[in-house]
C-alpha cells in the first residue's frame, strides 16, 4: 500500500458524492486536512473482519469488495464499493472491530482519515456527528431495501435493480465527475460475484445477463458489466 497527494481529480470525485458535497465547508476542510491518499493493489486487503477500527475511507478510484468468509473459506459477498462511496462509519460509531473484509477487487485508491485524527476532530466539533449519522442512516436504508428485495422480488428484477443501484453509486452520486466521466457505467464485477451478492445461481445469473445484453441494456466483458441503457435497465428493475 503506497501513499500519494490528493489531486484535483480526486477532489472532484469526492465532491460528486451527495454526502461529501452536502456537509459543511469547514468539515470538508478538516477531513481533507487530515487525510492521505493510499493506493491498493488488486487482491490486497484494506481491512479484515475483527481488525481494530483505523479510521474512515472514501473510494476515489477502483472497486472494493465487502465480503465475509466462513471457516471453510466460503464467501458471502455483501457489496462492491466504488467512487465516491465512504466506508468505515459503523466502527466510528460503536468503537468495535471491523465487521467484514474489505478487499481490492481492482487497483484502488482510497482517501484515508486516520482514527486518531477523527477522534480529535469530533472532540473539537461534536456537531459533525450529525453528518456522520446521515452517512450511516443512508447505508441502513440500503440494507433494509436489499432485505426486502430478496424476499419479494424475482431473480431478474433483483439483478437489474442491483446493477442500477451500483451504477448510481448506491444513491450517493450528486453529479458527474469534473472530468465528465461516469465510471459507475462500467461495473467491475464477475457474473459469479453478482450471483453471490443476490443469492442467485451462476447459471441463472448468466441467463439473465445474456437476455439483458440481447436487449441492448448491458455489455458483458470479462470481469465487468457495462451499462448501455440505464433508463431501460431501471424500467426492468421496477425503479422510477
Amino acid at each position: 500500500m503506497s501513499t500519494q497527494p490528493v489531486s484535483e481529480y480526486h477532489l472532484a470525485v469526492l465532491n460528486s458524492g451527495r454526502w461529501f458535497n452536502n456537509i459543511p465547508a469547514q468539515m470538508k476542510h478538516d477531513l481533507l486536512q487530515f487525510s492521505v491518499l493510499k493506493s491498493i493493489e488488486p487482491g490486497e486487503t484494506l481491512f479484515s473482519r475483527g481488525d481494530a477500527r483505523n479510521g474512515l475511507f472514501a473510494v476515489v478510484d477502483g472497486s472494493i469488495r465487502i465480503t465475509g468468509l466462513n471457516e471453510d473459506g466460503k464467501e458471502a459477498i455483501l457489496t462492491f464499493i466504488e467512487p465516491p462511496s465512504w466506508i468505515g462509519e459503523v466502527a466510528l460509531f460503536d468503537g468495535d472491530n471491523r465487521t467484514h473484509h474489505a478487499i481490492a477487487e481492482t487497483a484502488v485508491t482510497v482517501l484515508h482519515i486516520p482514527q486518531e485524527k477523527l477522534d480529535d476532530m469530533l472532540e473539537r466539533h461534536p456537531e459533525y456527528w450529525k453528518e456522520f449519522g446521515i452517512l450511516l442512516a443512508h447505508k441502513l436504508r440500503l440494507t433494509f431495501q436489499a432485505i426486502e428485495d430478496l424476499s419479494l422480488l424475482p431473480a431478474a428484477t433483483r439483478l437489474c435493480r442491483r446493477l442500477v443501484i451500483i451504477a448510481q453509486g448506491y444513491g450517493g452520486i450528486s453529479g458527474r465527475h469534473k472530468s465528465g466521466i461516469n465510471p459507475q457505467r462500467v461495473i467491475s464485477v464477475s457474473q459469479e460475484q453478482l450471483g453471490l451478492m443476490l443469492s442467485i445461481s451462476r447459471q441463472t445469473t448468466n441467463q439473465i445477463l445474456k437476455e439483458l445484453q440481447a436487449k441492448g441494456m448491458i455489455k458483458i466483458t470479462y470481469g465487468e458489466i457495462e451499462i448501455l441503457d440505464l433508463d431501460q435497465l431501471k424500467h426492468q428493475a421496477q425503479l422510477p
